[in-house]
């Protein structure tokens, strides 16, 4: 062996078994191979992302586009090309309006209600309280409980001849005859509504939860010793501590809201007639019912439409942030 070689190797053999010797550095250009590509390290991050990115395109991007494509394509036989016929027809459908104030009264009131019984059992919920953890479980209850059952809980609940709101009220002396909650026209928007805040308020409240956590007890310290009482405290404290939650309290639910499908679809199907009939489950029945696609396609951007309108606020205090 030439001695070249040798000393070479002795002196690879001294730093291998040195503990303060560094070692070899990796080349900043070192590769990786994934399927047989040769990938840069400063590349190898898109490899690990790419599989989220195409789970967003296969569920979201694709069904958006088909469905904005559809939206402008000609019903049945005919002519190809884009029109707006849908729309036109959407404009001037008595139906879709009628859906449009439902959807529109639906959203309004869960989501008011929603933020008044949240902000309120929140308040309750971060005193000193014996058994608060307990409270703040059952109170996240109802959130825990999928639509469609909550749906079925409330339909029995409300059922004329064996509900319990009705036994209850006939106990109570506040009725004589059964009512009819679900079926009467003055009656099954506002049940629903009911049931909705019931199933709806946990979320609201945890969110207003984590911010009144969020402020500093020294502020109300500092009120306190300056004499504010219990409202002034909230009203100048509580409130501007709360003002960022309450944008993402209201965006979030009220998307939410907009989309709420399996407890209306469960409670009345949209009925009695289409009385408390809302955007999501018309947009299902003329899908999957009435098979008018491209006629969904087009109520359902214009739902799109609506949510990104109601997302503005929220997106623009997050740009703001950054």
């Amino acid at each position: 062996m030439p001695a070249s070689t040798r000393s070479w190797r002795a002196r690879a053999e001294v730093k291998a078994g040195d503990p303060l010797s560094p070692g070899p550095r990796p080349h900043p250009s070192t590769a990786i191979r994934v399927l047989g590509f040769s990938l840069r390290d400063r590349h190898s991050g898109y490899v690990f992302i790419a599989p989220a990115i195409l789970l967003l395109v296969a569920v979201l991007a694709y069904p958006a586009l088909r469905s904005l494509r559809l939206s402008l394509a000609h019903p049945g036989p005919g002519p190809g090309g884009v029109t707006l016929l849908q729309y036109g027809e959407l404009l001037g459908s008595g139906l879709f309006r009628q859906v449009v104030r439902n959807t529109a009264l639906f959203v309004v009131a869960s989501v008011a209600l929603h933020v008044a019984l949240g902000l309120g059992i929140a308040l309750l919920l971060n005193r000193p309280l014996y058994g608060r953890t307990a409270f703040r479980v059952l109170a996240l209850l109802p959130w825990v409980v999928p639509d469609v059952v909550a749906g079925i809980i409330w339909k029995w609940i409300l059922n004329p001849l064996y509900g319990v709101l009705n036994e209850g009220l006939f106990r109570l002396h506040v009725i004589a005859a059964p009512v009819e909650w679900l079926t009467a026209p003055t009656l099954v928007l506002p049940s629903v509504i009911l049931a909705n805040v019931w199933r709806g308020f946990p979320f609201v409240m945890i969110i207003f939860l984590a911010g009144l956590q969020s402020i500093p007890a020294e502020l109300y310290e500092a009120a306190a010793i300056d004499g504010a009482g219990t409202v002034q405290r909230f009203r100048h404290v509580t409130l501007p501590g709360l003002r960022k939650i309450f944008v993402v309290a209201l965006a979030l639910d009220t998307i939410w809201e907009v989309r709420r499908f399996g407890l209306i679809q469960a409670m009345t199907g949209g009925g009695p007639g289409t009385l408390s009939e809302v955007l999501s489950t018309q947009v299902f029945k003329q899908y999957f019912q009435f098979f008018k696609f491209e006629y969904a396609s087009a109520m359902a951007i214009a739902m799109t439409g609506l949510l990104l309108v109601v997302s503005l606020p929220y997106v623009r205090m997050i740009v703001r942030e950054e």
